[in-house]
């Protein structure tokens, strides 16, 4: 048995370490793994590399992924769709498992529905917003990541008595912002499934000014958006699956923050920080068990499916299941935050 492998979209740390367990898995069936380079780019034109035991061992702990990664998308050229049919079957494979998020995994949906292509899924995405898994990996390490920076920013916000506007990444789903600014006790967090309050927020930090606190930090999505207006963009370009690329809100938050209660206020844009370096303990673990059972799926021929965690539990669930909608920010959350911030939810939903 030959089974091919590729990893599609953003960089994530975790991506090694389910390399490393597909690889072990299959070597421990009597098969072997074929890598391809930088996605789906690697299947459209046949950049491919072998994948041993002895070569993949050690990576558990490396940041990125040694195949490469890009946002090629086959579907938008029927020719680069025949390309990656005919490499697939060129390679004798008798399965792909592509790691990705929305849109790789939608990609390998595609396939296997459209073209019955023999497609395993793993989820990955630091934004935590993939359907159909309780988490996903990479993100554990990005919100250590964003704990660590503003961590280190609240000294230089207390010691100038600034506010700082720190910028998660987050298109639609404020997971990273949320539960990152919640560990480092933030003093208000915006996320894309809430409507920007600037009033409110400058009343926050007015009032904490009042009483004697001279600092504070806000943790903001990249996603997140005013009332009536549309998302804040760093330019017009689009990538190959139709997204605007993000970056900028961060910055418009601390002009008005600052224009509207004449307190210095800095901008903080972590950006890709947020996905480099080692995993987590917790995403190696969970990218592994996530690789096992990736492999086992191979094996027993179950396609169309995707790895998912479910409470403690390593499932199969439909890929069409994952790719079907973006996992949004679950409010409960928000609503804890929110306790040092109250308000900013108007009319919270039901916690019955």
């Amino acid at each position: 048995m030959r089974v091919g492998l590729l990893t599609g979209g953003g960089d994530c740390p975790g991506l090694n370490a389910v390399i490393r367990a597909v690889v072990r898995k299959i070597h421990n069936a009597g098969g072997e793994c074929v890598g391809f380079m930088e996605g789906w780019r690697g299947l459209i034109e046949d950049l491919h590399r072998p994948l041993h035991v002895q070569d993949t061992d050690h990576i558990i702990g490396l940041g990125g992924t040694i195949l490469g990664s890009s946002r090629r998308n086959p579907f938008r050229s029927p020719a680069d769709v025949a390309a990656v049919l005919d490499h697939f079957k060129n390679h004798h494979l008798a399965a792909l498992v592509a790691i990705g998020g929305e849109d790789t995994l939608g990609v390998a949906y595609k396939l296997y529905d459209r073209e019955k292509l023999p497609v395993v899924g793993v989820p990955k995405t630091i934004d935590n917003d993939l359907s159909a898994t309780d988490v996903t990996f990479g993100f554990d390490t990005a919100i250590n990541i964003v704990t660590e920076a503003v961590d280190r920013l609240r000294t230089t916000a207390e010691s100038h008595r600034r506010v700082i506007v720190v910028e998660t990444m987050g298109r639609h789903a404020g997971w990273i912002a949320c539960l990152s600014g919640m560990a480092v006790a933030a003093d208000y967090i915006l996320i894309p499934e809430v409507p920007i309050n600037i009033d409110h927020l400058t009343s926050i930090i007015k009032q904490r000014r009042a009483e004697g606190r001279l600092y504070s930090i806000v943790v903001v999505s990249e996603g997140a958006q005013f009332p009536e207006a549309g998302v804040v963009t760093s330019d017009a370009d689009i990538d190959e699956f139709g997204h605007v690329k993000l970056g900028g809100i961060g910055e418009v938050i601390a002009g008005m923050i600052e224009k509207r209660t004449g307190i210095e206020t800095r901008h903080m844009v972590l950006g890709h920080l947020q996905r480099g370096g080692s995993p987590s303990a917790a995403d190696r673990v969970l990218a592994t068990r996530f690789g096992i059972k990736a492999a086992e799926l191979v094996l027993q021929q179950q396609f169309g499916l995707m790895a998912a965690l479910r409470g403690q539990e390593i499932i199969a669930v439909p890929l069409g299941d994952a790719v079907v909608a973006t996992k949004r920010q679950d409010l409960k959350f928000f609503m804890e935050a929110q306790e040092w911030f109250p308000g900013a939810l108007p009319n919270p939903p039901s916690q019955a």
